[in-house]
């Protein structure tokens, strides 16, 4: 059961903070709250205590970060530029909307970034890392202590132009999530379970793919979980939602100090809860509103979804 309180453990998410422009055929938004490490946090934010490492520019509103404030999230690791301009994302959705067409990006302050970790987040239970250089992922993991499990994302670019460093990293995380598209990029096999498989002898214990709309399934050696996605009948934004995932997920297993097979198979869930109410709106103008009450009612409509019984 989920108590109201959060605090009964510690996430570290390293990412981007920014502001995004994004339009779908069911509305837009001009310089919206985003980036991967704050989707993630205020997911994570909701089960867990946060500490964030990111980077923003003077005209980073402050209105912003005083929302991730009152959500509990711990801002001591984010760096303001004087000066400078915050990282900013243009992007468009067709009606599918499965994937994003980025029209601008403007790294700013971001393209800069060297993250540097307080000495008080060092000790972190679950530490992700978001869609970040691999070089600077790497930094992270030898900046902070033995955290119970530490998570990274990455995305084809890093795949394409840094194979080599992102090799590195996946040698010395404990769980590596990737989508569909970038697992078999990184593998050269186009069935996910012979990708998932081959991902797993680069050194992580743990896979998890995420297949948007269709969930994500998690492999370690000789297990195979696949998790739904949560059959939503609103979806007007889906910015964020990976990010939203994964914050979710980290959050749970860092409230429940347990990373061991049965707990990571129900904190995909949890994570595909929270990318369903990214969806539902805007930048975080849904996830911002959603309470314990509104993730365990999900949970249980999940759960009788995929039951079924023996034969016979």
């Amino acid at each position: 059961m989920l108590h109201s309180i959060n605090g009964m453990g510690k996430v570290l998410i390293v990412g981007s903070i920014a502001l995004d422009s994004v339009s779908t055929p069911f509305g837009q938004v001009e310089e919206a709250l985003g980036g991967a490490a704050v989707y993630a946090a205020c997911a994570a934010s909701l089960l867990a205590e946060v500490r964030l490492v990111g980077v923003v520019g003077d005209d980073f509103p402050q209105g912003h970060l005083d929302f991730l404030a009152q959500r509990g999230v711990d801002l001591r690791g984010v760096q303001r530029i004087e000066g400078g301009k915050t990282f900013r994302w243009r992007g468009r959705y067709e009606y599918d909307m499965a994937q994003a067409k980025t029209l601008a990006t403007d790294l700013n302050v971001f393209a800069d970034f060297r993250p540097e970790i307080p000495p008080e987040y060092r000790d972190s239970e679950i530490v992700f890392l978001a869609n970040i250089d691999p070089e600077l992922q790497l930094s992270v993991l030898k900046q902070v202590e033995k955290p119970l499990l530490s998570i990274c994302d990455t995305m084809n670019f890093w795949i394409e132009g840094k194979r080599d460093e992102l090799l590195k990293v996946l040698s010395r995380v404990d769980l590596a999530l990737m989508n569909d598209a970038e697992v078999r990029e990184l593998t050269g096999h186009a069935s996910l379970l012979k990708a998932g498989r081959a991902a797993l002898e680069l050194g992580p214990r743990y896979v998890v793919i995420k297949k948007g709309e269709h969930g994500a399934v998690l492999l370690s050696e000789g297990h195979y979980f696949a998790a739904p996605s949560y059959p939503l009948p609103t979806l007007r934004d889906p910015t964020g939602a990976g990010d939203s995932f994964a914050g979710g997920l980290a959050g749970f297993l860092a409230y429940t100090g347990d990373v061991q097979e049965a707990n990571l198979r129900r904190a995909l869930v949890i994570g595909a809860i929270m990318a369903s109410y990214c969806c539902e709106q805007f930048s975080l103008d849904r996830l911002r509103d959603v309470t314990h009450e509104d993730l365990l009612r999900r949970y249980g409509e999940l759960r009788d979804i995929t039951a079924f019984g023996e034969l016979g």
